[in-house]
């Protein structure tokens, strides 16, 4: 099968295959059954589904929705992109509502891939998308969701579609637009990001300059495809260093070690959200026996860094990314617990500044901003050309994220820029609250959060940390509040808990603090004063 390494995809990344029959990919789902990927899969669902594109009128240029789960057809969906010059729109499959009209409509995408669990999301605003058609649905038979006949099945399609290279495929083009993929969209509508073809390349480089993979590992990755981390850390990385990853249809905390054990995987990527959850977890007396020598982890909390690679005995290599740009990392034992390191010598120059763009000295906090070292620095928002001239103002790339670095040139994450919590003048870390909380046997996840002071002071925040029980029980609230005045200094003790089914989180698993804040009422049920 000579021809598997004429898929531009395959090329791009100088990938010879001496086995197509190899395992390329491992899918886990969530009834726990596996579907193994071998490279001849990729190379006829790739082509498969372009023909399928292409059959509904969607060609070079032209943008469509990919609406799913973690799945094999998903990585079809979006070589298949590659293949014919398309655009891929990867949506998080937990988008409803007006926020999942607003991107399907934003990026004037032409079709939509959708799986089964996900059709009524659409109908949902089915008046509002009208014009934009479904090409195929996705059923997976451990859904049980019955095939709904309004619409093709891209299963059926992915049968029967010429395996064959599209006549209409494009030679690989490094500036050409690849994917569209949107950010959180936290304080207004989602930006859509345009990333070029070259995205695909730079994650494979990854595999070596950055996370420094070796011949043995097995990547696993619970984290959605629809976000760059995932197809940074995980995806393409394996398919350049031909390493057989396990990716999950979803993240589960609950689950990560069983599946890691299951399948020998050796590092894992994370988020900081995430990591606290899988600390948050009943401690077992296997929790360091397990096969994971690193995990990849993009927000560590301070407070529990030392104790998660102690208890379940790895190393923390902690990084800083973000879809628009920016690089920095800190592999183990390169820097200081709590840093997210530094960005990779000769490619980009970071630095800290203050409101008038000038930088601050060591230990000072002020927003982090970057630049290339070599050529332009760009960030295309689809369709807002003066948002994106201003996310570079100056030639440098503005995070809106508040850090500081140390006088050796470490950098340090501290707060989302306007989201810091400042009580009785002193600045709270959200993190160790959490951490002590979180550690209470009745806790399965916990997000601290400010809202306006009851005395007035400006700036100042009343503390809320919002409690997620095991599933089965209830939170021991006095023995929580308890736990908090012994462990806490006074400012630092919640005023309120705020009992929740559930914690909201964004694509990359941050809390949404500001969907909770809504919710909030003092005199509500569900809130405590404490």
């Amino acid at each position: 099968m000579s021809e598997v390494g004429d898929l531009s995809i395959f090329k791009a990344i100088n990938l010879k295959i001496n086995d197509p029959e190899q395992v390329a990919l491992r899918f886990v789902n969530e009834d726990g059954s596996d579907e193994p990927v071998s490279y001849r899969n990729i190379f006829e669902g790739t082509n498969r589904t372009a023909h399928a594109l292409l059959k509904a009128g969607i060609g070079k240029g032209d943008a469509f929705i990919v609406l799913m789960k973690n799945h094999p057809e998903f990585i079809y969906s979006l070589f298949a992109a590659l293949s014919i010059g398309a655009v891929a729109v990867p949506v998080d499959p937990r988008t409803k509502g007006r926020k999942l009209g607003y991107q399907i409509l934003n990026t004037r995408s032409k079709g939509i891939l959708v799986a089964d669990q996900l059709v009524e999301s659409l109908v949902e605003i089915g008046e509002e998308i009208r014009q934009v058609p479904i090409i195929g649905v996705l059923y997976k038979a451990h859904h049980g969701v019955a095939p709904i006949t309004a619409h093709p099945s891209l299963n059926e399609i992915l049968k029967t579609e010429n395996a064959d290279i599209p006549a209409q495929a494009v030679k690989f083009n490094v500036s050409a637009p690849a994917q569209i993929i949107h950010t959180s969209g936290t304080t207004g509508d989602p930006k859509g990001v345009v990333l070029k073809a070259d995205r695909y390349f730079i994650y494979c480089m990854m595999a070596e300059f950055l996370w420094r993979y070796q011949a043995d590992d097995i990547p696993y990755t619970g984290l959605s495809l629809t976000h760059g981390n995932a197809q940074s850390v995980t995806l393409m990385p394996a398919l350049a260093k031909k390493l057989p990853a396990v990716i999950s249809e979803r993240f589960t905390k609950s689950r990560i070690w069983d599946i890691c054990r299951k399948y020998r995987c050796t590092t894992f990527s994370l988020l900081g959200g995430m990591m606290a959850g899988i600390y948050n977890e009943p401690p077992r007396a296997d929790d360091a026996d397990n096969p994971v020598r690193r995990v990849i982890s993009a927000g560590t909390p301070r407070a529990i860094w030392e104790a998660f690679e102690k208890r379940f005995n790895v190393k923390i290599h902690e990084w800083y990314g973000a879809v628009e740009g920016g690089l920095a990392h800190n592999p183990p034992g390169s820097g200081p617990i709590g840093s997210f390191g530094k960005p990779p010598q000769g490619l980009l120059e970071m630095k800290i500044v203050d409101e008038s763009d000038q930088e601050v000295p060591a230990g000072i906090k002020g927003e982090m901003i970057c630049k290339m070292v070599s050529g332009p620095t760009e960030v295309n928002y689809y369709g807002k050309e003066k948002d994106s001239k201003e996310k570079t103002r100056g030639g440098w790339l503005r995070s809106g994220d508040i850090c500081h670095r140390d006088e050796n040139g470490f950098f340090y994450f501290d707060f989302r820029k306007g989201g810091g919590l400042r009580r009785q003048g002193d600045f709270v870390q959200p993190d160790r609250i959490e951490k002590i909380i979180g550690e209470q046997a009745s806790v399965s996840e916990v997000c601290v959060y400010g809202i306006p002071a009851a005395s007035g002071a400006p700036g100042e925040s009343d503390l809320v940390a919002a409690i997620v029980p095991f599933e089965g029980q209830t939170v021991d609230v006095q023995g929580v509040k308890r736990a908090c005045l012994a462990e806490l200094e006074r400012n630092s003790v919640p005023t309120y808990f705020q009992i929740v089914d559930e914690i909201p989180k964004t694509i990359s698993e941050k809390m949404l603090s500001r969907v909770l804040k809504d919710a909030f009422d003092p005199c509500a049920p569900n809130v405590i004063r404490i």
